[in-house]
C-alpha cells in the first residue's frame, strides 16, 4: 500500500482520514506479528515508515505541525533581518 501524501491527507474527509489511519494501523500489527514470530519482513523499513506516517501525517496536530513549522522559520528569518521569498499561504 503507498502510503499518502500530505495533499492527498488534506483533500480527504474526517471520515477517510479515519478509514486510512485503521488500515494503516492493521498494516503495521501485520507486519509488527510477522516480525514478532520470526518471519522475514517483506520490507525491513516498513514498519518504521507506517510509524512515522501514521504519526506525522495523521497524529494530533497532523498537516498543521508543518505550517506552525513554516511560521517558526519565518520568525527566525525576520528577526535575523533575512527576507523570506514570497509564496502563496495555503487558505
Amino acid at each position: 500500500m503507498p502510503l499518502p501524501k500530505p495533499k492527498e491527507i488534506r483533500e480527504m474527509s474526517a471520515e477517510e482520514r479515519a478509514k486510512k489511519v485503521a488500515e494503516l494501523k492493521a498494516e503495521l500489527m501485520r507486519e509488527r506479528g510477522m516480525a514478532a514470530m520470526g518471519g522475514a519482513p517483506t520490507s525491513p523499513g516498513k514498519i518504521r515508515a507506517l510509524r512515522r506516517t501514521i504519526s506525522r501525517r495523521f497524529g494530533d496536530w497532523g498537516i498543521i505541525s508543518a505550517q506552525l513549522q513554516q511560521a517558526s522559520v519565518d520568525r527566525r528569518r525576520s528577526a535575523l533581518g533575512i527576507r523570506a521569498p514570497h509564496r502563496e499561504v495555503p487558505g
